[in-house]
């Protein structure tokens, strides 16, 4: 019973084929261009929430970081999208596999601190050390300061998968009791199906969350290297 906890964590496959594969494609599924000079109301309102949370995901960035606001609105808009899918029934979340969302996280944050190597190389060494450091602490400072950017993408990762297992995890732990007591304990099956409902709606908004605080740290960590 202990392992079929963590079951639904593992790829799953059909007809040899890993279902991961298909979840990958799936924002272009849903994705419909259109060539129409009068958009529909559909059309209309992606275009409007996508614009406003552009504005609000960029307002840290200067405006020498606003090109690569079509970078992080894509990553944001795949997070989401990736984010939610393992809440419908008979699907899988590509996003609780750490390997991916390191996969993830390991390029863009490079992808950061490249970009501070380059346009501005003193100043991106110069955050190794803090202004006024004491000279004996100078060696471990450093250290330390090296120590916390290589930990970046790690926390990137583990952080988006950490706060979606736990979500599903504590779903399925519900949804097990909700089960269980059904046949026996009506009135509490009822309470608790209540309260299972409440925590879908929870791990929905979590969902969204997390996936705009992953891109919101690396528009962070873009300004400071621009």
């Amino acid at each position: 019973m202990t392992l079929s906890f963590f079951d639904q964590f593992a790829i799953p496959n059909m007809l040899g084929v890993p279902l991961i594969i298909p979840a990958l494609f799936f924002p272009l599924i849903i994705w419909f261009p259109t060539s129409r000079l009068i958009q529909n109301r559909y059309s209309t309102i992606q275009s409007s929430l996508i614009i406003n949370a552009t504005k609000q995901m960029m307002l840290p960035v200067n405006i020498a970081g606003h090109k690569w606001a079509s970078t992080f609105m894509a990553l944001l808009l795949m997070l989401m999208l990736f984010n939610t899918l393992g809440l419908l029934p008979y699907t899988f979340t590509p996003t609780t596999q750490l390997s991916m969302n390191m996969a993830l996280a390991i390029p863009t944050w490079l992808m950061t601190v490249l970009i501070g190597l380059r346009n501005q190389p003193t100043a991106s060494l110069g955050h190794l050390l803090p202004e006024g450091t004491p000279t004996p602490l100078i060696p471990m400072l450093v250290v330390i300061e090296t120590v916390s950017l290589f930990i970046r993408p790690i926390a990137l990762g583990v952080r988006l998968t950490a706060n979606l297992t736990a979500g599903h995890l504590l779903i399925q732990l519900t949804s097990t009791a909700v089960l269980a007591l059904i046949s026996t304990m009506t009135l509490t099956a009822s309470m608790t199906l209540i309260v299972l409902i409440l925590l879908t709606c929870l791990e929905m908004a979590v969902a969204l969350i997390q996936a705009y605080v992953f891109v919101l740290l690396l528009t962070l960590y873009l300004q400071e290297n621009i």
